[in-house]
């Protein structure tokens, strides 16, 4: 049984083989490829985004989708993942999708059911279909030739998991990585990285991905305002000015703060077209998952 907890579970080939497919469901059509299928959704953290990202792919595919209420469930009053996975396969759903904000539950999850799972974002750990979508929105842009092209990553990369797929999966197609974050959101690396976000790096940059900062995560507060963050490494106008590069962030961005409002309105700037992305990505992995198990 295959499923989708980091993205090392994927080759390169079948990489490229998910962004083919994805091109395809960029039409926004209806397709049948998973119907008579049953698809359940778990989240144990909030989400907006990824949830339904992920229920708008099922039912595109003619899936049924069953949202499992977790503020109702049985976990809030003491079951045990354990119990929780049981009952979970006892419905014989296709695939199932989780999300935790402890590393691991969906690797816990995936040895306890009989279907694919698919991480919809663990801890600090890992968000698969989330770098597999930054991935292809930089393939589309570039089309195809992303080879050595230089990625900045901004922002709070200690504590995320967007920032840990992506590391993985973009050095893997050979994109050039920096790290750029101040000393407490700097992960140990080999990495290069820079304490300063400045117009030398930017110069030399093709993309940048701010992050998100991560405050539910913080042991302890970092900054004493967000603005203190904001003024050294808010993306705004006068940082990149007409630089030719792209610019991309998971979701939800705190305006301002990891980037500026001016620069959500640039044509560089192709956060919405990661969450049309998104969808097809997360189309694609759905369909292969639970056809080719």
């Amino acid at each position: 049984m295959r499923h989708l907890i980091t993205t090392k579970d994927f080759s390169n080939s079948e990489v490229i083989e998910l962004f083919q497919e994805a091109k395809e469901f960029l039409d926004e059509k209806p397709r049948d490829f998973l119907k008579e299928k049953s698809i359940t959704t778990i989240f144990f953290e909030n989400s907006t985004r990824t949830l339904s990202s992920f229920e708008s792919a099922a039912r595109r595919l003619g899936a049924r989708v069953l949202r499992l209420d977790v503020s109702r469930s049985s976990s809030s009053k003491g079951e045990t993942l354990y119990d929780t996975a049981a009952n979970l396969d006892a419905m014989h759903p296709h695939a199932i999708i989780v999300r935790h904000a402890n590393s691991g539950v969906p690797r816990i999850l995936s040895s306890c059911v009989h279907c694919p799972v698919v991480n919809g974002g663990d801890g600090k750990h890992a968000h698969p279909t989330q770098a597999l979508l930054d991935l292809f929105t930089i393939y589309e842009h570039f089309q195809g030739d992303i080879e050595n092209k230089r990625i900045l990553i901004v922002g709070d990369i200690k504590n995320s998991r967007v920032a840990s797929s992506n590391i993985e999966l973009l050095s893997r197609f050979g994109i050039k990585i920096t790290l750029v974050a101040p000393p407490h959101f700097m992960p140990n690396t080999s990495l290069p990285k820079s304490y300063l976000l400045n117009e030398e790096l930017i110069e030399n940059a093709d993309i940048i991905m701010s992050l998100r900062t991560q405050v539910e995560r913080h042991e302890k507060i970092v900054y004493a305002s967000l603005k203190d963050y904001a003024n050294d490494f808010c993306i705004n106008p006068k940082l990149i000015k007409d630089k030719k590069l792209i610019l991309l962030h998971p979701g939800p961005v705190n305006r301002n703060i990891d980037i500026s409002d001016e620069v959500m309105k640039d044509q560089r700037a192709l956060i919405l077209k990661q969450v049309k992305n998104g969808v097809a990505i997360r189309m694609a992995v759905l369909k292969k998952l639970i056809l080719e198990n």
